[in-house]
């Protein structure tokens, strides 16, 4: 083991789910091999990392540059890794068809973990059989759920490794004690208090909660916040004030400590329309927030417990979700058993 390194590929740490089951993961396998590197062109994050090298590509431009380009980058880097090392093994954590298709290339073993369900990325049966292909070069897959185990079966005849997401749930509750001054919820105790947290992305779909949302504005009290940041922002904007929302509905940025205003919230919706096992829905659970999720592939039927444990909906339809929102304000302390 002394003659082999590990090289952990991660080019864009953006702060979300993926980075922190990175940073749990990345942190324990540095404690148990010392050879192992973490290669990104992300600036900011070096200090949740312990015992290992941080690799990064010299181009001061890259704490602005877009995921796209960290990847080439990245890429270029680990090129220049394989062709000096002679024993490296790659975990791949993003670009992974790039690293498997790397790696094969100049026969370094390669295991990859992917964090999204196929149908998210593999439409049409173009991509699907390119996805085969090359998917299957690659030394083991891992998947964070056993409905994305299936999947990866179904789609690919590939047989992945389901190991779940880590979870430090001592520090969820310790970092959701943190006091936070935020009138928006307590202005009105009588108001349901609701709170969706996720990338503002096409794959989050907060247009179907909005839509639900404006479906009962005249027949309920609530106050809603979204948190997150991404490229739907101003579409997410605009809905809030094309529909009069703005008083009742609060867009606030990316947070480090998200979990201090979960905490305040009443109820937790997730509108995905596809996931992997969404860390979101792990944390709203372990500060007992009630749930409302799609059933989309993957995960949230299997943290539901199959709807036991929450309230599963249909993908897009918002007219169901916003039944769901009202049945849950009549009835909480029916719903709080789940």
């Amino acid at each position: 083991m002394n003659n082999k390194k590990l090289i952990i590929f991660m080019p864009s740490i953006e702060g979300g789910g993926v980075e922190k089951n990175l940073f749990l993961i990345a942190n324990y396998i540095a404690s148990r091999i010392k050879n192992i590197g973490l290669l990104t062109a992300s600036r900011g994050f070096d200090h949740k990392f312990k015992n290992l090298e941080i690799i990064k590509p010299n181009f001061n431009f890259l704490k602005n540059s877009g995921r796209k380009f960290k990847y080439i980058i990245c890429l270029l880097e680990l090129l220049k890794i394989i062709i000096t090392k002679q024993n490296i093994t790659v975990f791949a954590f993003q670009a992974n068809l790039y690293c498997i298709i790397l790696c094969k290339i100049f026969n370094k073993k390669v295991i990859i973990r992917s964090n999204s369900s196929p149908s998210g990325w593999s439409k049409n049966f173009i991509k699907k059989k390119i996805f085969k292909f090359i998917l299957g070069l690659a030394d083991k897959i891992i998947v964070n759920s056993l409905d994305f185990k299936k999947e990866f079966k179904k789609k690919f005849n590939i047989n992945a490794t389901c190991i779940y997401n880590p979870l430090n749930k001592n520090e969820i509750i310790k970092l959701a004690k943190e006091r936070v001054n935020f009138s928006f919820y307590r202005k009105n105790k009588r108001h349901l208090k609701i709170i969706t947290i996720g990338r503002f992305t096409d794959q989050k779909d907060h247009i179907t909660l909005l839509k639900a949302i404006n479906e009962i504005k005249s027949k309920i009290k609530f106050k809603l916040l979204v948190m997150g940041r991404g490229i739907n922002k101003q579409k997410i904007i605009n809905y809030i004030s094309e529909n009069s929302l703005n008083k009742d509905v609060k867009v606030l940025g990316f947070q480090k400590n998200p979990f201090k205003y979960l905490n305040l919230a009443d109820l937790f919706i997730l509108s995905s329309r596809y996931e992997g096992l969404p860390n979101v829905l792990l944390e709203a659970a372990s500060l007992k927030k009630y749930i409302i999720s799609t059933d989309c592939p993957t995960g949230p039927r299997e943290i539901l417990n199959d709807g036991k444990g929450g309230s599963l909906i249909k993908i897009g339809d918002h007219k169901n979700l916003s039944k769901n929102i009202i049945d849950y304000s009549i009835n909480k302390e029916k719903f709080k058993k789940k």
